[in-house]
């Protein structure tokens, strides 16, 4: 069984998610900013006796990526986005220090990932989603048959992602809600870039921004 681990991370209350099954584990969107952080981060792989395989980001906002140096560096693994973020995630060099982490250190991608395309990791897998509107170059993971979906910050409890940012449209982001999230099973667990859990069903029905 798929075992998730969140943690809360920096100013922002980003959450960082570490993925792992039968000892392998993925990383998704570290936002560890400090070296308190970045310790509890580490103490949980070591305690699980992880082997990270790959490190993930759903989208290149800063605080979706200022642990990636670090895990990059740390466990030597591929670290993957969509290629529409890449000018997303080399602007936040440019703009780190204002926003208060003068220490952000970026790294840049081993590859990048499409629609349709499969993360794996012990005998699991997630399908990439392109869903953009939030950021130009969004994706979720979809893993199918743990009816989980780790959806960053297109579709929240209550609530969807900001689309104000540089890259970002309402219209594009309901279109990918309906047309790409609200198409999975009521059932789904929905893992957010911030705030709690939801489900498929309950946005669909509830959401006052996006309710069908």
């Amino acid at each position: 069984m798929l075992k998730i681990k969140s943690f809360t991370f920096n100013p922002f209350q980003e959450n960082t998610y570490v993925l792992s099954i039968d000892r392998e584990a993925v990383v998704i969107d570290p936002g560890n900013s400090d070296k308190h952080e970045t310790a509890e981060l580490d103490k949980y792989v070591a305690d699980e006796k992880l082997t990270v395989k790959y490190l993930l980001n759903t989208h290149c906002h800063i605080d979706h990526v200022l642990g990636n140096y670090h895990v990059k560096e740390k466990h030597k693994v591929p670290f993957l986005i969509h290629q529409t973020e890449l000018p997303v995630l080399r602007a936040v060099k440019s703009y780190a220090p204002n926003y208060g982490f003068p220490q952000y250190t970026e790294c840049e991608p081993d590859s990048f990932l499409k629609e349709g395309d499969e993360v794996v990791f012990g005998d699991v897998k997630a399908r990439v989603i392109f869903v953009p509107g939030h950021a130009p170059g969004h994706i979720a993971f979809y893993f199918q048959e743990e009816e989980k979906l780790f959806s960053g910050d297109v579709l929240f409890r209550a609530s969807i992602g900001r689309t104000d940012l540089p890259g970002g449209d309402f219209d594009t982001l309901i279109k990918s809600i309906h047309q790409k999230l609200f198409t999975l099973p009521d059932s789904v667990v929905v893992y957010s870039g911030h705030g709690p859990t939801t489900t498929i069903g309950e946005e669909k029905i509830s959401n006052p921004f996006c309710a069908l």
